[in-house]
């Protein structure tokens, strides 16, 4: 069995979307390709490597209620492509948006559902994610707690010449365990999609979100996306930004 896992966040780096996609891909048997989906020019590769493909994985951010613009011409190449060569597709969808409610997913997966029945391939049903941008930053605490846990072992063992100091260990497995927990909803239904690609089963639609309050994913989110806001140029994206000459 071969599975596709297209990435189509329009990020380069740091992309929920890829970051799911692959956490899918850990349980999912069988042989499996991950590509990038964000121009025009993936459009022909990504094609070929459909042709000996059982089942194409679709992990995408909810862009305006719906699916990236960047996506859509390519799901019109694709859907003539399936009508010439009746490839007996098998789709799934991994949506995720940056609201709390996963549930703000239904019209993408409608969208994605209509395509497929145009196309004649099998709509499998798909996973509606909220808090997408919690996700990033989950995978960032992690690599954080790691760091400095290594930091402190490394530490503590010129100092004390004690090595390894448990204490510090179990301090992050208690971290990590408060993250895990957060993902908790993610992860057991991404675990359920993977098992149905493995079997070749319809999953359904299903919408899970991060294990936060709403008022404090509210208060995440501001301070997660002001401080990209201030790397990408500015408190205010783009006003202090780089400009190229006009």
């Amino acid at each position: 069995m071969k599975t596709v896992f297209l990435d189509c966040s329009p990020k380069t780096k740091l992309s929920a979307s890829g970051f799911v996609a692959s956490m899918t891909g850990v349980f999912v048997s069988g042989n499996k390709k991950k590509m990038k989906l964000r121009t025009k020019a993936d459009h022909e590769a990504v094609l070929k490597e459909l042709e000996d493909a059982d089942t194409v994985v679709f992990s995408m951010p909810l862009y305006v209620d719906g699916v990236p613009s960047h996506v859509l011409p390519f799901l019109q190449e694709m859907e003539k492509w399936c009508r010439d060569n009746n490839p007996g597709l098998r789709v799934y969808v991994i949506a995720n948006n940056g609201f709390i409610e996963g549930r703000q997913n239904e019209s993408l997966m409608q969208v994605m559902e209509n395509f497929c029945i145009r196309s004649g391939i099998e709509w499998c049903g798909g996973l509606g994610i909220g808090g997408g941008v919690m996700m990033n930053v989950m995978r960032i605490m992690i690599m954080v707690f790691l760091g400095l846990t290594v930091l402190k072992l490394a530490i503590s063992g010129v100092n004390t010449g004690v090595f390894p100091e448990m204490g510090y260990i179990y301090g992050f497995l208690e971290d990590l365990a408060v993250v895990l927990i957060l993902g908790c909803g993610i992860i057991t239904f991404d675990i359920w999609l993977a098992s149905c690609i493995n079997r070749k089963k319809a999953y359904g639609k299903h919408y899970t979100r991060i294990m936060l309050p709403s008022f404090v994913f509210i208060i995440f989110a501001d301070i997660f996306f002001t401080i990209i806001s201030i790397l990408k140029g500015g408190i205010f994206r783009g006003w202090f930004s780089r400009k190229k000459p006009g």
